[in-house]
């Protein structure tokens, strides 16, 4: 049992790395840790597998710098990187919801957390997301209206024509928008284009347009563009958020809150 706790620990220490530094080489890894070639390898192939990074001659590197922009990692490297930072975002953001309001809720890990916090209250929840889904579906009080389309495994939420016009005829309170990469200059964006057509007719039909994020986010840049940083009213992150994000919501106009 030690031994696969050392086992976790180390790869979760070595996605670390690769996030900070972008990359990190095999013999670097053996010194740091005290370990053979073949278990750093082993690690590394792991954590590859898993979209976490991608392998590189000697080592591995960040999966985000491959072509410039941001690869999409897997349905599980999502929902295990910065989990308590995205309970805390999700716990601060459920703290907005008022009995009686209609929101709309993104896909996305975080939106997940955010779902898992609301109070079973009679609150009115539109979603694509299927982890959004389950994690209301034992709140009886909480009416979910459930945009239909095609189901993308990838990250488990539906897309599609269906999807977008389900939402012509609906207006809410409040959208709490997950977001792939989060850039002053470039915007907001995402990995799927039809995940940025859905979400632009997201903001369209929100009342109040909140972005959830952790902070690994920022400076990242996917494909697609959803909106400009303007389009947001409030940002909801953890406390590492760089100090150009504090500056530009006093210089855009949307209010931040650091959970």
């Amino acid at each position: 049992m030690a031994a696969t706790r050392d086992t976790s620990q180390r790869r979760l220490q070595i996605s670390e790395l690769v996030r900070q530094q972008g990359s990190v080489q095999v013999s670097t890894l053996v010194d740091r840790f005290g370990v053979s070639a073949q278990t750093v390898r082993k690690d590394l192939r792991y954590l590859a597998e898993r979209g976490v990074m991608s392998r590189a001659y000697g080592g591995a590197i960040d999966s985000g710098v491959i072509n410039g922009t941001l690869t999409e990692p897997n349905y599980e490297a999502k929902s295990t990187t910065h989990l308590d930072e995205k309970r805390r975002i999700g716990l601060c953001a459920a703290a907005l919801v008022n009995v009686g309001d209609t929101i709309a809720i993104d896909s996305g890990t975080t939106a997940i957390e955010l779902a898992k916090a609301l109070p079973d209250a009679e609150i009115t929840v539109v979603t694509n997301d299927f982890g959004v889904l389950t994690a209301l579906a034992p709140k009886h009080n909480i009416n979910i209206v459930m945009l239909g389309g095609e189901l993308r495994r990838r990250n488990m939420a539906f897309y599609g024509g269906l999807t977008i016009e389900a939402l012509d005829a609906l207006h809410v309170d409040k959208l709490f928008l997950g977001v792939d990469g989060f850039d002053l200059e470039r915007g907001i964006t995402t990995h799927y284009e039809p995940e940025a057509l859905l979400n632009r007719k997201m903001v369209e039909a929100a009342g109040l347009v909140v972005s959830i994020t952790d902070s690994s986010k920022f400076g990242r840049v996917c494909l697609h563009r959803i909106v400009p940083v303007t389009a947001l009213d409030m940002l909801i992150t953890d406390t590492n958020a760089p100090e150009d994000i504090v500056q530009a919501s006093h210089q855009l106009g949307f209010k931040l809150q650091l959970a």
